[in-house]
């Protein structure tokens, strides 16, 4: 099978990965009828294969029932990160992360990792002071190069609090949810299912809507 990722680009990410500061493990889910779940295996191991410091781990849907109710898994291809001490921080990937969605994987393996990212002391302890369970969806294409921002920025807030958890969603691979959810344009964030957010918002947006 051909490789998914050039060699000047697997140098790229190779030279990226070498800032991970404690190494991570990703449970990837897939499913035999599932169309895209090859490719994003693939994906992931090359990825994993340019860095001692990430572990992958590959599960069928149906010989995974624990896992499946551990990490609230419905569909395939879904992988979570866990830290450094296995735990589970609210982050997930529903689809391939490819086109633009590389940059969005790619800061969830760093900062998974412990590499800080920029949030202000008065952002940080507004995330932090979220007492209720906050559900964050991300509806993103492929192609959009705004979406990655918003992934990011709903992953950010899962890893600060364990409260939260945040999904990005492949809107085209997913396309019932994407029905469900009314979604014609993206990045469109769903918060709580009730709450709704379109385009790359800042940290700020999320914060007031949650305030509302």
């Amino acid at each position: 099978m051909a490789k998914l990722f050039s060699n000047e680009v697997s140098d790229q990410i190779k030279d990226i990965l070498k800032d991970m500061i404690n190494p991570i493990s990703i449970l990837l889910f897939v499913d035999k009828a599932c169309d895209t779940c090859k490719e994003t295996k693939q994906l992931l191991e090359e990825t994993a294969g340019l860095s001692d410091k990430i572990t992958l781990k590959t599960l069928e849907l149906e010989d995974a029932a624990d896992e499946l109710s551990t990490y609230d898994i419905k569909r395939a291809p879904s992988f979570v990160f866990l830290d450094h001490n296995g735990d589970y921080r609210g982050v997930k990937f529903n689809g391939i992360p490819a086109g633009h969605e590389i940059n969005s994987f790619i800061s969830a393996i760093l900062e998974m990792s412990g590499v800080e990212f920029q949030f202000s002391d008065d952002i940080i302890n507004r995330i932090k002071s979220i007492k209720e369970p906050v559900d964050i969806k991300v509806f993103v294409t492929l192609s959009c190069p705004h979406c990655p921002g918003a992934v990011q920025t709903a992953h950010r807030m899962a890893m600060l609090n364990s409260n939260v958890k945040a999904e990005m969603i492949e809107a085209q691979t997913f396309y019932d949810l994407s029905e469900k959810y009314n979604v014609s344009g993206v990045p469109k964030i769903i918060i709580n299912e009730t709450l709704e957010l379109v385009g790359n918002q800042p940290i700020e947006a999320f914060l007031d809507k949650l305030g509302k």
